[in-house]
């Protein structure tokens, strides 16, 4: 006879599901580039990174400065610290110049992993990309393109500095220049930046080259590589070539016309010195950061040109920053076709939907309306002339790394609201795209009014 037993139902625990984090992908980008700045400010901060004692905020300030691709210094990078710490400070200029989402993908590929859902969409926002199935090459071209233009120009200053220098100090002042150009940074081993080769053509052309180069845009180089014929280059590519163009020579010849008898700048020098010496200020501004001319010495009116051109900025998906070069002629030929009274605003046969032109009128709001509530703070914590204050924050904010003087004698106040500018100006504009690209759908229209403006 059988006997019933009683079947026991063993309950089984269910894994624990993975704890995801979720944050938008610009606030995973910022605490990326946190994360970052936290570790380069410990880096210099030891005993054997710098030659000199530096504080907290002065390493902190170093730290954000080369993250942020900026450039402004409160102690002079060449003597303030040694090998060590230069090298740090490149590498941070690195990492934050072609972002830490670059080095991510490539990273993760190499190793074997898959890009998840969430990791696509922060490297989508990284490299500013609406496709998703285009980010693994976008990071390896933005990689190697990279690494293939640093090798040439580090290559070029090598050798021309080894006469010069020996091939110790050639190599590397080659590795850490090359770096700081290509990225806009703008740091630079000597106080007076590179105003000794200020009529030097390799020099200057090498330099200019790099920095341009960068700041052009990744997808825009990746596009002539591809395709090369303009008819077959997107609205984007000739806009932004278009621009860059017309901005470097109307500023060349600007700055030429303007500085030539001035005795400080151009007036010393010779017919070839002048136009290299203008051309190198006419681009420098576009967040590169070097300068081969006394900043405090040009004329008001050099001044006031390089302001908006530190404002314009480079390209997107680029080492450089400000509110972009399509931005600003998005905005320009917006104007136009509104005082033409065009029903759209087109260029090259081409229609700009109107989303892209709100948001470049709403990135160009915000970034005019963080540099007067700078401007303003600036006025209040230092004793500095009016033109100084406007200057260091316009530079701060388009990380452009510029400075009439005023950087080495920031309060700690002072210096504080240049790391919020310096950050804000290298993500504020990222994260403020991920917001306007997510469209809220409504469900009550509401009826126009007509309003009185201008």
């Amino acid at each position: 006879m059988v006997q019933w037993q009683p079947r026991v139902r063993r309950l089984e625990r269910k894994p624990k599901a993975s704890k995801k984090i979720h944050a938008a992908p610009p606030l995973v980008l910022c605490g990326g580039f946190v994360m970052l700045i936290v570790l380069g400010m410990l880096l210099l901060k030891l005993p054997f990174a710098s030659t000199q004692s530096i504080g907290w905020m002065q390493s902190l300030f170093t730290a954000t400065s080369a993250v942020t691709v900026t450039g402004l210094v409160v102690v002079d990078t060449g003597s303030a610290f040694t090998l060590f710490g230069q090298l740090v400070i490149a590498i941070l200029i690195q990492l934050g110049g072609l972002g830490l989402m670059t080095f991510a993908v490539v990273t993760l590929l190499a190793l074997g992993g898959k890009i998840g859902f969430l990791q696509q969409t922060i490297a989508k926002e990284a490299f500013n990309q609406t496709d998703t199935s285009t980010l693994v090459s976008t990071a390896k071209s933005v990689l190697w393109f990279s690494l293939i233009v640093e090798s040439i120009g580090m290559l070029i200053l090598t050798l021309y500095w080894s006469a010069e220098l020996g091939w110790k100090t050639s190599l590397l002042h080659g590795f850490f220049y090359t770096i700081s150009a290509f990225n806009n940074a703008g740091f630079a081993l000597s106080p007076d930046s590179l105003m000794p080769y200020v009529a030097d053509p390799v020099i200057n052309l090498t330099i200019t080259a790099l920095f341009i180069t960068g700041g052009l845009g990744f997808s825009v180089w990746m596009e002539l590589w591809r395709k090369r014929c303009w008819n077959k280059l997107s609205l984007y590519s000739r806009l932004m070539l278009t621009g860059t163009l017309l901005i470097n020579v109307i500023a060349l010849l600007a700055i030429y016309w303007i500085e030539y008898d001035n005795p400080a700048t151009l007036g010393a020098l010779s017919s070839c010195g002048k136009w290299l010496a203008a051309w190198f200020q006419a681009v420098t501004p576009r967040t590169a950061g070097f300068n081969t001319l006394a900043i405090h010495q040009l004329e008001d009116a050099t001044t006031a040109l390089t302001l908006l051109l530190m404002f314009i900025g480079g390209g997107s998906l680029s080492t450089a920053s400000g509110i972009k070069v399509v931005t600003f002629m998005v905005l320009v030929l917006a104007t136009y076709s509104f005082l033409r009274r065009d029903g759209a605003v087109t260029a090259f046969g081409r229609t700009i939907p109107t989303g892209t032109v709100q948001k470049a009128l709403a990135l160009t709001v915000i970034s005019v309306g963080v540099t007067w509530i700078s401007i303003f703070l600036l006025l209040i914590t230092e004793q500095a002339a009016f033109i100084d204050v406007v200057f260091e924050a316009v530079s701060a904010l388009g990380t452009v790394g510029l400075s009439r003087g005023l950087t080495a004698s920031l309060s700690p106040a002072g210096e504080l609201i240049i790391i919020i500018l310096m950050f804000m100006g290298r993500l504020g504009p990222l994260t403020l795209a991920y917001f306007l690209a997510s469209p809220r759908s409504r469900t009550i229209a509401y009826p126009e009014s007509r309003l009185a403006v201008g």
